[in-house]
């Protein structure tokens, strides 16, 4: 007579089917584990140039996008917004964007409308105060929080920053810089990239 001992068929079936369920567990275990070192689509796209259309913007409209997981404007401005940006040349704080240029505004955003067109401002919506979001005031003339003389741009309703439509700050607020001009091209009339230019990303 064998010593081995004789092992319950029910048993080996339960041995079984637990080692089965076990092996099931750990496999989904390691696979949740592995997809957590794996960046999300989400997370992939927020670093990635956006391509955006321009297709039949009025004059005066502006329409936001997410770059980086931050507000980007496009605002095409008409012919009198722009001839505005003379006018405030003498009472906003940096004119050329000569402050921290090579973070905030490319070399070929280095002028008055600071942007390859004239008529399309590009900006991140962010005030370089706090971090606060401003809001489009377009209209001109006196309004609240606002001087007699505005003549169209945006408002930090934090702490009172105010920026022209080309997004330089005025002299003495809050805010230390102009908004930022984020890289940009674009790649044919209607079409432009935020976030890539020539040069490569940002």
């Amino acid at each position: 007579m064998s010593n081995e001992k004789q092992v319950d068929p029910g048993r080996r079936v339960m041995l079984a089917a637990t080692c089965a369920a076990g092996g099931v567990v750990g496999l989904a275990t390691a696979g949740a584990l592995v997809s957590t070192f794996q960046p999300s689509e989400k997370a992939k796209a927020a670093g990635a140039p956006v391509e955006v259309d321009i297709t039949g913007m009025a004059a005066g409209e502006m329409k936001t996008v997410e770059w980086r997981g931050k507000p980007v404007w496009i605002l095409k401005r008409s012919p009198d917004m722009v001839a505005s940006l003379k006018k405030t040349d003498g009472v906003v704080a940096d004119p050329k964007s000569e402050r921290t240029p090579d973070a905030l505004t490319p070399e070929y955003a280095r002028n008055e409308h600071r942007s390859i067109k004239p008529e399309y401002l590009i900006a991140v919506g962010i005030c370089s105060h706090l971090g606060c979001s401003p809001t489009s005031k377009f209209a001109e003339g006196a309004q609240p929080n606002l001087p007699d003389d505005w003549a169209g741009g945006f408002l930090c309703p934090c702490h009172g920053s105010t920026f022209d439509l080309a997004g330089r700050v005025f002299k003495n607020k809050p805010a230390p810089d102009n908004l930022e001009v984020p890289r940009h091209m674009y790649l044919s009339e209607n079409k432009l990239i935020i976030g890539k230019d020539e040069k490569g990303e940002a």
